[in-house]
């Protein structure tokens, strides 16, 4: 898994590449807590053009930001998702709840 991350504003951009499962759920999770205690006023678009695999480990710790970052009045989306992840999502329920978009700049538009 790598991370990159850029600030827009009032979003933090988290791009993710890899696969996201139970080896490196833990580490996401850090990850994102560390850039969601930095920018504490933002909102969350986390990019996953990248990521080719995601497990209920990662999903999990996506629920988690959302409910965290919801409690504060901040939105979370999620944008450019392969077909196989995108089927993750939609089976887990995940896209009912948190905004999927094809593209960077729809997840954008959302937020602000």
């Amino acid at each position: 898994m790598n991370v990159g991350v850029k600030h827009y504003g009032n979003t933090l951009r988290v791009s993710v590449g890899g696969e996201l499962d139970m080896k490196v759920a833990d580490q996401f999770r850090r990850e994102l807590d560390g850039l969601l205690t930095k920018y504490p006023e933002t909102n969350l678009l986390l990019d996953f053009t990248r990521v080719g695999f995601i497990d209920s480990s990662a999903l999990g710790v996506i629920l988690g930001r959302y409910k965290l970052l919801s409690k504060a009045g901040r939105i979370m989306v999620i944008s450019g998702v392969q077909p196989q992840v995108e089927r993750i999502l939609e089976l887990s329920g995940i896209m009912k709840i948190i905004g999927v978009y094809p593209r960077e700049t729809d997840a954008l538009s959302q937020l602000s």
